[in-house]
């Protein structure tokens, strides 16, 4: 067969990642925090793109309707421009008092007879209360203004070295190895390395450092947990050469091996019993409390109530929605301009084209979230009644096949999303959990359930009757669920709950500590 070229129309369809379309992914998993973020950077670089405020409505819903839609509203624009104009002329024809038009008034010498101050911007008297001339009967002020700074931990140590030390390099060396501490007040740098640093002897950083581990608060400047414990005991006197040996093999104490601490302290156990009683009085992070950290709240992105019917009432958080309208009077009045330029009209056209898409895109993002809360809630509806003990197993799969996506929207669309509901905060990756078989040929049970029962039954063990791992997975089955004892020990081990023998050692231990 002969090889020639020749020429051929074909008509095909394919499946192309436009840059709108990419974006569109994006903004379906990004949170509310980010995407904030990157619709006021849209507003910066689109002027037919704005903001409403919180006041506005845009989204609105149906209790019961499994989609929102969105609903623009135009805002009245303010002249005010014969305002204006009476006040220019006010001030131009001298209407003002002569008192005004000059300063000669008293304030800067007799300040307490003065007489009220005018507030400096009274249409905004309604939000800072503290503002002077914000209120006439007592409350021009702000509670807020009077509240203390808080003390961080450098600063702490910093006032009490130069009470500890009188040459001004040790005072040098000192503020240095305070720079060197974390958050929990470890001192992370090696003292080899700051002996290099000022050219002084290791000795002298060693001299130092022990002046600096007797400042408050006690445990502080070490370098172990085991050196942390130590001086705090030693700071109560209580350093003992049992005690220390005790401080010392906290491996042991770990994995509650109470026999081998016995004989390696040389005590019976009465007194093994005081001294960890000793120990779980100290602070093993004595510099946290002077780092408050500050309080992140997670705002719900779903909120679930219950309706008057018995079911319930599914609706976006209107305090995470972004709020963006699209000025197309501003984009006619400037394109009806016969003197602007084409390059002009094309700029705003792109620009005009990029903010519908933006509003599509935010209508959009909003549909398929709540497909996916309303989905989620029918399908976790007796967990929503009952509590976790009923929680279904649940897969992206089934969601994706219920609402008609892909899997990998509903993926995306659970990433950093959160549900409020009556049963608490909940990620939406909590919903979906791993089938786990029926020991009855029943309904399959979720790994999330089984978990909440391994943790409730460890929780009301006894020092007598403490279960195994065998003996879990034995009470499991009895409740109808078909686990393996790996299964068990995983969960387990997930949930940071030690084995059966450390468990009894360590309740036997502590039912035999006298109460405080």
């Amino acid at each position: 067969m002969a090889l020639a070229a020749s020429l051929v129309m074909r008509q095909s369809q394919s499946l192309v990642m436009t840059p709108q379309l990419m974006q569109s992914i994006q903004l379906l998993q990004m949170t509310h925090l980010e995407l904030h973020h990157f619709i006021e950077q849209e507003v910066e670089k689109n002027p037919l793109l704005e903001l409403v405020g919180s006041d506005e409505n845009y989204y609105d819903a149906e209790p019961g309707d499994s989609d929102y839609f969105s609903v623009h509203e135009e805002r009245p624009q303010a002249t005010g421009h014969g305002d204006e104009q009476r006040d220019l002329y006010a001030s131009a024809s001298g209407a003002m008092p002569v008192s005004e038009s000059f300063d000669g008034n008293l304030d800067n010498v007799f300040p307490d007879d003065a007489g009220p101050r005018q507030a400096d911007a009274p249409e905004l008297l309604g939000q800072w209360k503290s503002m002077p001339g914000a209120s006439d009967a007592g409350e021009g002020y702000d509670l807020d203004d009077f509240v203390a700074g808080h003390t961080t931990l450098s600063e702490f140590l910093l006032r009490q070295i130069p009470f500890s030390f009188s040459a001004p390099g040790d005072r040098l060396m000192a503020a240095h190895l305070v720079d060197q501490l974390d958050e929990a007040g470890y001192l992370q740098s090696s003292l080899a390395e700051t002996a290099l640093r000022f050219g002084k002897p290791v000795a002298d950083v060693e001299r130092v450092l022990a002046r600096l581990q007797e400042l408050d608060p006690p445990g502080i400047f070490a370098r172990s947990l085991s050196e942390c414990l130590a001086i705090q005991l030693r700071a109560r006197d209580r350093l003992d050469p049992a005690m220390a040996t005790l401080v010392g093999n906290l491996e042991l104490l770990a994995r509650r091996d109470f026999a081998t601490l016995k004989k390696l302290c040389g005590v019976d156990e009465e007194d093994l019993i005081d001294m960890l009683a000793e120990i779980r009085k100290l602070d093993p992070k004595p510099g946290s409390s002077f780092q408050p950290a500050a309080s992140e709240s997670v705002v719900p992105d779903i909120v679930v109530r219950p309706a008057a019917d018995g079911s319930w009432h599914i609706e976006l958080n209107p305090e995470t929605l972004p709020r963006v309208l699209v000025n197309q009077d501003y984009y006619n009045r400037v394109c009806g301009r016969s003197d602007r330029q084409g390059e002009d009209q094309n700029f705003l056209a792109d620009c005009l084209q990029n903010a519908n898409w933006l509003t599509r895109s935010l209508d959009q993002r909003a549909r398929t979230i709540m497909k996916v809360a309303s989905e989620i809630v029918r399908q976790q509806d007796a967990f929503l009644v009952h509590g976790v003990d009923h929680l279904r197993p649940l897969n992206l799969k089934t969601i994706a096949e219920a609402i008609k996506m892909h899997e990998s929207t509903v993926s995306r669309v659970t990433s950093n999303k959160y549900m409020l509901t009556p049963r608490g905060l909940f990620e939406l990756k909590y919903f979906f959990t791993v089938s786990i078989g029926s020991a009855e040929g029943g309904d399959n049970h979720s790994a999330e359930a089984v978990r909440h029962r391994i943790r409730a039954m460890i929780g009301q063990e006894r020092p007598d009757a403490v279960l195994s791992d065998d003996d879990i997975v034995d009470a499991l089955k009895e409740g109808g669920v078909d686990i393996a004892r790996r299964t068990v020990a995983k969960y387990r081990e997930a949930m940071n709950i030690p084995s059966s023998v450390q468990r009894r050692r360590e309740k036997r231990a502590l039912a035999k500590i006298p109460a405080a």
